[in-house]
């Protein structure tokens, strides 16, 4: 090997050792967050009933929670999507739509001709959509809707100068319509979400619409990303008009991202668990909770609180998912609690209940990817009769689903304990 060639052998192999390094870096930055995260339990200082858990709530995590608020319960897609179309045909003035999920089917033709028809009628219509989660989506759709004359915007594109987000997401679920109907849960416009979860194809799921000064909270968590991902701010009467009364409801748009606290929607979690003092219902799309909040529910239920969680049986769209949540449930089930896994379909609700009074409804999954990765959007509402109405509905999705005893978990096929160790492995990022 003459010196020529050694010199060119030399600066592949540096080169090679250049880009692996900053492969391995990236890989690094997506797998960790930038900030420390929550290493002590939270000490349990008040109850849920105390006016001391929504005002900490509020000055701790922001934003205070708002009087006066209206919340409409929408179960499956039958119910869900003709409220959001319609009040998407009647808008008047601004139209801001932030989803992770749209792919295609009658469902997403149906949007966009909405969305369209509106933007050329000249209401200022703003889509902002996950560059993952919208992979699926028709390029026929984004251009007709563009050509109408809606403002969409793709969030987190990759980019060589900015690799280290390519694993932060927007999972926020937000449609705000002239600053005054709002609506958030966990949908996606894809047709999983249609039909009433009749069978495996059509998903089980629950949306909400919101009224009442709170509604501003959701333009806002809206705004937080649209600033992010265009420099633009939305401003002035058609976005934030005055909102009157329209219910009884405090209420609180909560939202975290790793930009803006990465750890606040656990800690949101978190404060709830620990001043729960009777119940904690959960519905769970994906369940994979940390040491941290696992010990939070055991020390809830050690002083008397009953858990019950209802999370996605066979029908799931991510096998890892459910091989990662199961691993975690020993504890939790000798210790006393209820875990059923829903059995027509894909269950996809994401609904915690705490002593039939303070309900968070939203996007967040109780994950890692949630608490940390995601940029999420949770409802909290205390109300007495909204709490009722998810219980009612918790209750009748448990007696759907099989409930897993310890002795059936601890009973589970050797195939199946490793592939829960496998999908521990990566459970940060599910």
């Amino acid at each position: 090997m003459n010196s020529w060639t050694k010199r060119r052998f030399t600066f592949r192999s540096v080169l090679l050792i250049v880009l692996a390094t900053v492969i391995a870096a990236v890989l690094v930055s997506n797998f960790k967050g930038g900030e420390k995260k929550i290493e002590r339990q939270v000490a349990r200082v008040y109850g849920i009933e105390d006016p001391r858990f929504l005002h900490e709530l509020g000055v701790l995590l922001g934003p205070p929670f708002q009087p006066g608020n209206r919340a409409t319960t929408l179960v499956n897609g039958d119910a869900i999507f003709p409220p959001m179309l319609t009040a998407i045909q009647e808008a008047k003035a601004t139209i801001t739509f932030e989803t992770y999920i749209y792919w295609a089917g009658d469902i997403g033709r149906a949007f966009a001709d909405a969305l369209a028809e509106r933007a050329r009628a000249g209401v200022k219509v703003h889509v902002l959509l996950d560059w993952v989660g919208s992979a699926k989506m028709d390029d026929a759709l984004l251009e007709e809707m563009r050509a109408a004359g809606v403002q969409i915007q793709k969030f987190h594109p990759p980019h060589w100068s900015h690799l280290g987000r390519l694993n932060n997401r927007t999972h926020r679920k937000l449609l705000v319509v002239d600053g005054r109907i709002g609506f958030t849960g966990g949908v996606g416009i894809a047709p999983e979400w249609t039909g009433h979860a009749q069978d495996p194809a059509h998903w089980r799921d629950t949306h909400f619409e919101v009224r009442g000064p709170v509604v501003a909270q959701l333009q806002a968590v809206f705004m937080d990303n649209w600033i992010k991902a265009t420099g633009h701010v939305l401003q002035g009467e058609p976005y934030f008009p005055m909102l009157d009364k329209a219910g009884d409801a405090q209420a609180q748009m909560f939202s975290s991202s790793p930009s803006g606290g990465s750890d606040s929607m656990q800690l949101m979690y978190l404060l709830a668990i620990t001043a729960a003092n009777r119940s904690i219902d959960l519905s769970a799309a994906y369940f994979v909770p940390d040491e941290l909040t696992r010990h939070a529910l055991l020390a809830a239920m050690q002083r008397g609180v009953r858990l019950r969680i209802v999370v996605p049986g066979e029908h799931i769209d991510s096998d890892s998912v459910r091989s990662a949540s199961r691993a975690q449930w020993g504890e939790l089930l000798q210790a006393g609690a209820t875990i059923a896994e829903y059995a027509p379909t894909m269950f996809h609700c994401k609904v915690l209940v705490v002593d039939n009074l303070f309900v968070s409804v939203g996007s967040t999954n109780f994950d890692n990817r949630s608490f940390r990765l995601n940029d999420e959007a949770t409802l909290n509402i205390v109300d007495n009769a909204f709490a009722a109405e998810q219980t009612r509905i918790f209750e009748a999705d448990l007696a759907r689903s099989k409930p897993v005893s310890f002795a059936q978990w601890a009973d589970r096929p050797l195939k199946e304990k490793l592939a829960e160790k496998f999908a521990s492995v990566i459970a940060s990022q599910l």
